[in-house]
């Protein structure tokens, strides 16, 4: 990675504060929603999908503390090292979440109601949270920042989870195939907990070929 100058990272701080702080005022919005309708529906997966939003909040919460450390470089390495290990704690406790939930209501065959807000809500997120995670990584490559990338990785999960999402809220409102939500639900969670072990041993990605 080419070294950026300190004029050049503080823009990059900046520039990911400000990207960090609209993603945790858009995933407060999806969590009160989601979790909202989730419960008025009986549908796991988009309780589900709001937990996550509550958890990205944290991660993102996580990410700002990152970017508040960046200028002094001891600081900084000891916060990334701290920063990584959270946001990977927080993809194992949402996998975990989303697994038990899940089961659950396949066991219980509990069919969840149509819920026309819930599909907005995931089609919403299908197009702000790709727009988010790049920026995101980009800010992540110019500080060298495996936290960051992480943080963003986690952003671009939340996309891929209301592409999931929406399929089974899609599948159980046009065909009533009720076991769809909690199958799409299931599906979430290898990946989020690979996410989480991978950032735990540290291999998060901060210059891949998607910035």
């Amino acid at each position: 990675m080419t070294l950026i100058t300190s004029t050049e990272r503080r823009t990059a701080v900046s520039r990911g504060r400000w990207l960090t702080w609209a993603t945790l005022m858009y995933n407060s919005l999806e969590a009160v929603l989601s979790i909202g309708a989730g419960v008025a529906a009986g549908s796991v997966a988009l309780v589900g999908f709001g937990v996550d939003s509550v958890i990205e909040l944290a991660a993102s919460s996580a990410g700002l503390w990152r970017l508040h450390a960046d200028i002094d470089p001891l600081p900084r390495a000891q916060t990334e090292r701290q920063t990584v290990r959270f946001i990977g704690l927080s993809f194992l406790a949402l996998a975990v979440y989303v697994t038990y939930y899940a089961g659950r209501t396949l066991l219980s065959r509990r069919a969840p109601e149509e819920s026309v807000l819930g599909m907005v809500i995931a089609i919403a997120s299908l197009i702000v949270m790709p727009v988010l995670a790049r920026a995101k990584r980009r800010v992540a490559f110019r500080l060298a920042s495996g936290a960051l990338a992480a943080e963003a990785k986690q952003t671009q999960i939340c996309a891929y989870l209301s592409a999931i999402l929406l399929a089974g809220l899609a599948f159980n409102a046009a065909v009533g195939w009720w076991w769809a939500d909690p199958v799409a639900a299931l599906a979430m969670a290898p990946l989020v907990a690979w996410e989480g072990i991978q950032a735990l041993r540290g291999r998060t990605v901060c210059c891949d070929d998607t910035v």
